[in-house]
């Protein structure tokens, strides 16, 4: 990428972005960059096209633009993602959040109105489901898990960023550190198969392999949760899970196993199946 002589107009610093960034979101990815480098939201852009950046802005844009050129994440470059109603600060100790996952934020949501549930999140990352759920639900009580300290953390810097008063964010594995039982457990857990190719492409060569590979086909720690949550679901609770698009058939066939009923599939806006829900006798 040739750096562009003074002075860099924002229309200009646009173009070099879209013609330079090797994914068919180039155009997008630039104008994330350009609003967090100055600070203003996506309409600005549009409204002073003809603005020039500074010198110290130029500089800054170039070499964020060369890291997004070698493939490293947007939200790891601006340091934010937004994620449903939520802007959530993103590290390299989680993952980044998605879209897709909103059908699990959806799924959750449709099945218990607002009232005083108990709700848990397990392996929370940035907090981005639990969050999600307690900002639409304030009378549930909403525990978000991570096994990782630093994961943790962020979550709940996460909550105070967004003020979101009804989550409690615990450090441990799985449901090892509830409490208690509770009306709904959802979790979008680790399920990569280890020798899956997409790996090694995109936004996930950024990512902690720990977030995304599992065993047994990927189906290690969804077996794992489905068979803990038992013993912590309410009678009729319920369990919801994230998964890949090959994986539903065989996430019903294990859930199935473990005593669960009610098993549906959700897909996504894509049509991908992406959610499995069930429910715990009661």
């Amino acid at each position: 990428m040739s750096e562009p002589a003074l002075p860099l107009s924002i229309e200009a610093a646009l173009a070099l972005g879209a013609a330079s960034i090797h994914s068919d979101t180039a155009r997008l990815d630039t104008e994330l960059l350009l609003c967090h480098l100055l600070d203003k939201p996506r309409s600005y852009l549009f409204t002073w096209p003809e603005k020039e950046l500074t010198a110290a802005q130029r500089d800054e844009f170039l070499v964020l633009l060369e890291r997004r050129v070698a493939g490293e994440p947007v939200a790891h470059l601006t340091g934010l993602r937004d994620f449903w109603t939520l802007t959530l600060e993103v590290s390299a100790d989680t993952l980044i959040p998605r879209g897709d996952t909103e059908t699990l934020v959806e799924a959750a949501l449709a099945l218990l109105p607002d009232g005083p549930f108990r709700v848990a999140d397990l392996g929370t990352g940035t907090g981005a489901i639990a969050l999600a759920l307690a900002s639409e639900r304030p009378n549930w009580q909403v525990l978000a898990c991570d096994r990782v300290e630093a994961a943790a953390e962020l979550a709940r810097r996460n909550q105070a960023r967004n003020a979101i008063p009804n989550v409690e964010i615990l450090t441990g594995s799985w449901c090892e550190p509830l409490h208690g039982e509770f009306e709904m457990i959802v979790s979008n857990p680790p399920y990569i198969e280890a020798d899956d190719p997409h790996l090694s492409q995109g936004d996930v060569r950024y990512e902690p392999l720990s977030a995304l590979v599992a065993g047994e086909s990927g189906l290690a720690d969804i077996r794992l949760i489905a068979e803990q949550c038992r013993s912590r679901l309410k009678p009729a609770g319920w369990l919801l899970l994230e998964h890949g698009y090959n994986q539903a058939e065989a996430v019903a066939q294990l859930l199935a196993q473990s005593g669960y009923i009610d098993i549906e599939l959700i897909r996504d806006l894509a049509g991908q199946p992406r959610v499995t829900q069930a429910r715990w006798p009661g």
